[in-house]
């Protein structure tokens, strides 16, 4: 074979696998493939679920209940409901079914409300360990959905889809017993574009929650776009930035945004944002990016100079000044703690302002993209940030039954300890959201 015949066959090759490439990228502009590319919903690991019996995938004998919520569009999502520890053990039997005695864990623990991220269902081996290590370590109860699209779930995901399905999770939460300050919202991946967005309208409309975690997240799809490389070494869409305007085709495409820096300015809550170093999928520099986005408001702002040529020598004086002041603000508001063979945590408290909210950075070591939650250094972090260690208030309805339990719930979940954001807004002013969602037995 001679090298002129190699050649051609490598120079053939490489504009096969180029077109082949441009050709996938350009499906991206299209809604069909760029949602099925973004939510990866037809992939439903695990294959077949049972979702009637969640023992098989390694809960509890009957701490879990299976169960639908019906959204206010009128779309149906597969939920699960796992009691948390202390509950589940008091029963008098577990040979019996978890639901009369959610009420009263609902009242008696904080509940952690959980949205996963893009791909199977929520019987997937990495989510079943969260819900684990939530309901048993910190001792609270879990929540999880299929977005619509997912799973036995009906209809098709879409942005504005997938936050309707969330508000519809809270709010079954809320007419089943729990109290907003009882409820910590938690997205993983995905899942962490929902939950700012759900944050971000709880605020708006000052109805209370707990706080806010995001697990791997992402500042936006647009940056997200940018950075991504599939199994952390080959960038996906960088080579389209040596052709002129063809990001930007792909950006403005872009129907699925699930842009969380433009939540920030609106969430009023706790928030506490963890990444893992060796996060092949999402690089932990957009959870940098999302803390700064909340620290930016209490930093002094610096002016550019406009242009770099005419500059003048106070000009540039005055702007390195600005830029020294603001490392130095940082410096006096943000606490680094650096934690052996754990990573590194910043933080900075919060104030009476609503921007002025407590945020916490913890960046692992380790983790990598699905398994952040199951770090045992970071759930206590999440246990002492939220105040889901605190014992709850004794009350008469701490050891009354399920069916007594009434008004009287504990009010360790509105307590300034745990950090929760709770205005007070009178139940008549929750609007219709108060009855969207409901139990549909099967």
């Amino acid at each position: 074979m001679t090298e002129m015949t190699v050649l051609t066959k490598v120079r053939t090759a490489i504009t096969i696998a180029g077109s082949i490439y441009v050709l996938a990228i350009g499906l991206l502009a299209v809604p069909y493939f760029q949602s099925h590319t973004v939510y990866l919903n037809a992939i439903r690991l695990p294959w077949f679920a049972d979702f009637d019996a969640p023992e098989r995938y390694g809960l509890a004998l009957n701490k879990t209940y299976n169960f639908k919520i019906q959204t206010v569009d009128n779309e149906t999502l597969g939920a699960w409901f796992i009691l948390a520890e202390s509950i589940y053990q008091t029963l008098p039997s577990h040979h019996t079914s978890p639901k009369p005695h959610i009420e009263h864990a609902l009242r008696t623990r904080p509940t952690i409300l959980f949205f996963h991220g893009n791909a199977a269902t929520r019987a997937f081996k990495a989510r079943i360990q969260h819900y684990s290590a939530f309901s048993s370590r910190l001792n609270v109860n879990v929540l999880a959905i299929d977005y619509r699209g997912f799973a036995e779930s009906t209809g098709s995901p879409s942005e504005e889809g997938l936050v309707r399905d969330a508000r519809a999770a809270y709010e079954w939460l809320i007419s089943s017993g729990a109290k907003g300050e009882d409820i910590l919202i938690m997205g993983h991946s995905l899942g962490t574009g929902v939950s700012a967005r759900l944050a971000a309208q709880l605020s708006k409309e000052e109805l209370p929650y707990r706080g806010v975690v995001l697990m791997s997240p992402f500042s936006s799809i647009n940056e997200l776009l940018k950075t991504y490389s599939v199994m952390g070494t080959v960038p996906l869409v960088k080579p389209l930035t040596m052709i002129p305007y063809a990001f930007n085709f792909i950006t403005w495409a872009l129907i699925h945004k699930f842009d969380t820096l433009s939540s920030v300015r609106q969430v009023k809550g706790k928030v506490l944002i963890a990444h893992a170093e060796n996060d092949w999928d999402i690089p932990y520099t957009h959870s940098e990016a999302l803390f700064n986005a909340f620290l930016d408001p209490l930093l002094p702002s610096v002016d550019l100079p406009s242009d770099l040529v005419s500059t003048t020598k106070e000009d540039w004086s005055a702007f390195t000044a600005q830029i020294a002041a603001r490392k130095t603000q940082r410096e006096n508001i943000v606490t680094t703690t650096r934690m052996t063979n754990f990573g590194v945590m910043e933080e900075f408290p919060g104030g009476g302002a609503p921007r002025e909210r407590e945020v916490t950075f913890v960046k692992m070591l380790e983790g990598n993209h699905d398994y952040v939650g199951v770090q045992e250094g970071l759930q206590d972090i999440i246990g002492r940030k939220f105040g889901l260690f605190t014992p709850p208030a004794p009350s008469a309805s701490a050891a009354a039954p399920p069916a007594d339990a009434g008004d009287s719930a504990t009010e360790s979940g509105s307590s300034t300890e745990s950090g929760s954001w709770s205005p007070v807004v009178p139940p008549s002013d929750r609007g219709d959201w108060t009855t969207v969602a409901k139990i549909v037995d099967e």
